[in-house]
């Protein structure tokens, strides 16, 4: 997965650039097929933290905000995993496959 991280009003440190990086592990255990995140950090009157993350069939985006760039940044990725979740549930198929064969069969 590649990762584009890019600041408004904010230089990206490398502990904020590592905070990101080392929450990406949770979204590889959960899909497999991701292709880009992008998140945009940024500071005006609260620290902001944007994520968008491209996944095969769907952009999943989540925001967050907090007094401190490190919580935004935890909060926003709590958010994308969230989302990666439902649109994992949404692809699996939950119906039994037998039981649609043998109906379109008979």
């Amino acid at each position: 997965m590649k990762v584009q991280l890019s600041g408004k009003h904010i230089d990206i440190t490398p502990a904020l650039r590592e905070r990101v990086e080392s929450q990406i592990s949770r979204f590889e255990r959960l899909f497999e097929n991701i292709k880009i995140l992008t998140v945009v950090l940024s500071v005006d009157a609260e620290k902001k933290a944007a994520g968008t993350l491209a996944c095969a069939g769907d952009n999943l985006h989540a925001e967050a905000t907090g007094t401190d760039m490190y919580v935004a940044i935890d909060a926003m990725m709590a958010k994308l995993v969230d989302q990666l979740r439902k649109h994992k549930e949404k692809l699996t198929d939950h119906h039994n496959q037998e039981v649609r064969n043998a109906r379109a069969a008979g």
